[in-house]
């Protein structure tokens, strides 16, 4: 008998013990703590010294736009022998010209640059042919390229956002309830804002790739917000008459925070890789991405939540608990 007692506790499963945790028992498993439901309006003002700036730049100086939306010129250079990415970047800007390059096997080339004229072109070539390998001019295969691709993707991109907007507040809402999907909404385009907002202060360039590290970051944020939300929702059913929906909140937290980070430091770590390795054509994406998986978790942790506390804070008491004063 003894045995099978033993065996039955055994079985139970750990979340089940973590959900049952009381706030004071969480606290004290993270050395780190300090209350972070409590501190919301630092967090607002850190998102907002960040994006503001971001949206005036956007009004004054707008986007480094590249080619894949202003239009210019496509060049595939068939080289001879081996080259690099880094040789053929180093001679477009010893011409005064700047672009992305990408490489297909080892001596294929295809260089995207600015509109050039004829001197520019031959300059380029001249430059190449010199620097970095020879190659047959007449086996070059060249192509203009308008703005108006850049325009119907940048309008899909839009339509891709609030399309995929409008059904995460849906999902959220059958899953949770509406005030959460305007919270987790609210953090999203704080990622989007914080992400397209630093690109415009820096003026760093932006191709075709930069539309989908933001798509992807859309996506992706959202993940560790839901995880945060999902454990808020099994609390606030055990939310006891006399305790706060402030400290319950920021008991979820703590709870998912090894989680939340782990997550991140992981990602970081693979992006950071592919932004120091993955050579100029993988550059923007990259750097987009980091700016964004960044963002996206200090959102989920620091302002999603806190978004949610300040909704139901003015939606006031609600059964088995009450709100504390802000």
């Amino acid at each position: 008998m003894a045995d099978k007692s033993k065996n039955t506790t055994n079985k139970i499963p750990r979340t089940s013990a973590v959900h049952l945790e009381t706030y004071e028992e969480v606290q004290k498993l993270h050395p780190l703590y300090f209350n972070i439901v409590q501190k919301r309006y630092w967090w607002f003002a850190l998102s907002l010294l960040i994006i503001v700036p971001g949206i005036i730049s956007l009004f004054v100086q707008g986007l480094n736009l590249g080619i894949d939306f202003t239009g210019g010129t496509m060049l595939e250079v068939p080289f001879n022998k081996a080259v690099t990415q880094t040789a053929i970047t180093d001679t477009m800007k010893s011409v005064g010209l700047e672009g992305p390059v990408q490489l297909s096997g080892d001596k294929q080339a295809l260089i995207r640059t600015k509109a050039l004229d004829e001197d520019q072109r031959n300059s380029l070539l001249d430059a190449l042919k010199t620097k970095v390998g020879d190659f047959d001019r007449a086996n070059i295969k060249e192509d203009k390229v308008g703005p108006a691709i850049g325009q119907e993707l940048t309008k899909n991109a839009i339509l891709s956002l609030v399309i995929a907007m409008g059904l995460m507040i849906i999902y959220i809402t059958i899953r949770f309830q509406f005030v959460y999907a305007i919270s987790g909404i609210l953090a999203l385009l704080h990622d989007v804002l914080v992400t397209v907002g630093l690109f415009s202060l820096f003026q760093w360039q932006i191709d075709s790739s930069f539309v989908a590290a933001v798509l992807t970051i859309f996506g992706y944020s959202i993940n560790d917000t839901v995880v945060i939300f999902d454990r808020v929702r099994e609390n606030e059913l055990r939310l006891k008459r006399g305790q706060t929906y402030e400290d319950m909140v920021d008991k979820s937290i703590w709870q998912t925070m090894r989680r939340s980070i782990n997550t991140v430091v992981t990602v970081l770590i693979a992006l950071f890789s592919v932004f120091i390795l993955g050579g100029e054509s993988t550059r923007v994406f990259s750097l987009a991405m980091l700016i964004g998986v960044f963002s996206g978790a200090y959102s989920s942790i620091f302002n999603a939540s806190q978004i949610l506390v300040e909704i139901k804070h003015r939606m006031g008491p609600r059964r088995g608990g009450k709100m504390a004063k802000a």
